[in-house]
């Protein structure tokens, strides 16, 4: 995480997405598919609950497996649309 820009550090402003990892611009499809860049993809889509606890890695690593097994995704798309399912949403919304 020490590696990582946090969007804040980026720009000055108040939004939504301040506390997100921040992705740099790129064009090239081969390094949109690789880990650095889908990791911080997934990141950022994560519910704020859990991002929160990332300074602890045993709370992170506890919450995101409870968040992982209560969603039980079969695929990254469900996992992109996981604010549609209702427990999930009333949980970690």
């Amino acid at each position: 995480m020490d590696d990582l820009k946090i969007n804040s550090d980026i720009q000055p402003y108040n939004t939504r997405t301040n506390n997100n990892l921040h992705s740099s611009l790129v064009r090239s499809t081969k390094y949109k598919k690789g880990t650095h860049f889908s990791g911080i993809k997934n990141y950022n889509r994560l519910p704020t609950r859990i991002k929160q606890l990332s300074g602890d890695v045993n709370k992170f690593k506890l919450a995101l497996k409870k968040f992982l097994l209560v969603g039980s995704f079969y695929s990254i798309e469900e996992f992109f649309e996981w604010t549609t399912l209702g427990d999930l949403k009333a949980l970690y919304l």
